[in-house]
């Protein structure tokens, strides 16, 4: 599990084909220092496993099914990612509940900066948007957010500067596409949820 608060941004070093999956290398700095051998890290918001790691950077295999329904199918050599490490039991809670395994993925359709905030508008499909509630959370490239407005194919997010200009996130322009998970919480009540309709009442002896 992650909680989707940015540790560093690192860098894609490396992706090439191994069989059917790819390998990546990507440099880091900070979350080297006590990075171990099948440790996740969650990169760009997609949960990796590390496979080697040295003092500059840090391998680990993609799937095919993640590289096919995440942006790393147009991640290119020299650009920059998002990198946090799983959370402990002892860290500081300060994002969401954030799993690393993307939803879907969103389109960038407006970018609009002010004093206070940068609100970032993603296209999304009608299956996310009803999972999302304004105020409630979001995941974007493993950045945990708060949504600000939602329609029935957009959602509207609420960014810090400081989070803007910390991420890859201020390098983004319109037309980008990111990953985006739904906030565990808010998944877990939709799919519980009951629709009581005629079906519903016959099953039930009504």
């Amino acid at each position: 599990m992650f909680t989707g608060i940015i540790e560093e941004v690192g860098q894609l070093q490396n992706m090439r084909k191994i069989g059917e999956k790819m390998r990546v290398v990507i440099s880091a700095q900070h979350i080297l220092s006590d990075l171990k051998l099948g440790d996740s890290v969650a990169v760009n918001g997609v949960c990796l496993t590390a496979s080697k790691i040295t003092i500059k950077y840090f391998e680990a295999d993609i799937m095919p099914e993640t590289y096919r329904h995440t942006t790393f199918k147009h991640l290119t050599v020299q650009q920059p990612v998002n990198l946090e490490r799983a959370m402990q039991l002892n860290d500081r809670f300060g994002g969401h509940i954030v799993s690393g395994h993307v939803d879907d993925i969103g389109k960038i359709i407006k970018i609009k900066k002010d004093a206070q905030q940068i609100l970032l508008t993603i296209r999304v499909t009608s299956n996310i948007a009803q999972q999302l509630i304004v105020k409630g959370s979001i995941t974007i490239d493993g950045i945990s957010l708060t949504i600000f407005y939602v329609t029935t194919t957009t959602c509207t997010v609420s960014i810090i500067p400081h989070t803007f200009a910390q991420t890859i996130l201020h390098a983004k322009k319109m037309g980008d596409e990111v990953n985006i998970e739904v906030d565990y919480v808010s998944k877990s009540i939709r799919q519980k949820s009951v629709v009581i309709d005629e079906e519903f009442l016959r099953k039930n002896g009504f």
